[in-house]
Parts: structure tokens; sequence; C-alpha cells
């Protein structure tokens, strides 16, 4: 059985989800961010970088949310979410799982952690505003590809992108213009969490509705 060391609504959303789109038996070991938990050591001895999501699988202990998720789908290949390798259809859910991993997600942290980029309290501000519009036009990208592809990330079929998109895109929530504003991705977030498997992911971690 799986375990996945978590906090609710940090990186170790996306994972969550697809364990439990994937349907397999798995527990959640919550790691309390605020006590300290993760500069612990039973935890620094499976990620000595301190952070989560960390997956235990037998003697692995992987990291890194989109490795984690690529690796479940590998492992449960019956659950789709990964088309076969080899294929056009797999390297485009690579290609949109490490632009969210790269791109996106490292731009929202640059909007979360302003500080680590900046001294004084002007040019933190400055970092903020203009990572979120940055941001901002990430998510005008994402939409414009739904147009085309849809109605999921890579086409018509739900892939491990999905639950990852769906993560930074309520990380984005108190943001001036969040995802759920954009047109294109505020249906496809709403069709995303009615999804059985990812609302009880989102039930489960205990976020409050509405979710988007």
């Amino acid at each position: 059985m799986y375990s996945l060391y978590y906090a609710p609504g940090y990186s170790s959303m996306a994972p969550h989800m697809v364990l439990r789109l994937i349907g397999c038996p798995f527990e959640c070991v919550p790691v309390d961010l605020a006590r300290g938990e993760h500069q612990g050591a039973s935890f620094l001895a499976l990620n000595p970088l301190g952070r989560i999501p960390v997956l235990q699988d037998g003697t692995l202990a992987l990291t890194e949310a989109a490795a984690i998720c690529l690796h479940l789908a590998d492992k449960h290949p019956g659950a789709g979410l990964v088309p076969p390798i080899g294929s056009a259809q797999r390297a485009d859910v690579y290609r949109w799982l490490f632009y969210l991993s790269n791109t996106l997600q490292a731009e929202m942290f640059c909007w979360f952690y302003p500080d680590r980029h900046a001294d004084d309290a002007a040019a933190v501000a400055g970092v903020k505003a203009h990572a979120e519009t940055r941001i901002a036009g990430m998510f005008d990208h994402l939409a414009a590809h739904l147009v085309q592809g849809g109605p999921y990330l890579c086409g018509k079929d739900l892939s491990v992108a999905d639950p990852f998109l769906l993560m930074l895109a309520y990380w984005a929530l108190d943001m001036q213009r969040p995802a759920r504003a954009v047109p294109r991705l505020g249906p496809y977030l709403e069709r995303l969490t009615q999804l059985p498997a990812i609302a009880a992911a989102f039930e489960a971690e205990g976020l409050a509705r509405p979710w988007f």
C-alpha cells in the first residue's frame, strides 16, 4: 500500500487526486508544517530537503509531485491517466505536465514567496505584481489550448496533467484574476471537481467549499 505524506492544499494535492482517480489502496500521512514536522529526523530521512509531498512505495521514497503523478500512472495503466509509451499522445501529456510544473508552478512560487527574490518592501511588491501578471498570461495560454483540444488539457481523455492544473488553479484563488475567472478555464475546473474521486480528495483534505 502507498503512503502519501501530505499537507492540505500543498503540492501533495495532485498526487492525492491521482491516487483517488486510480482507486488503489493508500494512506495519507499528515505532515504538520506549522509544528515543523517536515524538518524532523523521520521526515528528513524520506526527503532530505524537508518538502512535501513524499510517496512511499515499498522501499522507494519518491519526491516531486509531477514525478509521483507519472510514477503512479505508469504503475496503474488501467486507470488511463497516461497514454501508451512512445505515442504522440503521451508526449503531449509530458509537454503539459512539465509546462505546469516547470513554468506555471515556478512562477506561482514567486507570487507566494516574493521576499525570496527581493529585499526591500517596494521590490518585494514588484516581484509579486509581475509574477501575477505572468501567471495571468499563462492561464490565458492554457485556456486557448483548451478551446483547441479539450475537454481535458491533453484532449478527449483525462490525464495526470489535469489534477496538476487543478491544484495550481486552486492556489490562485486569491489572485485578482483567478483561474476560475478565465473563460474556458472556469467551466473546465468545475467539471474536474465534479468527478467523485477529485471531490473526495478535496473533502479529505478539509478544503472549504466553494473550491472554485
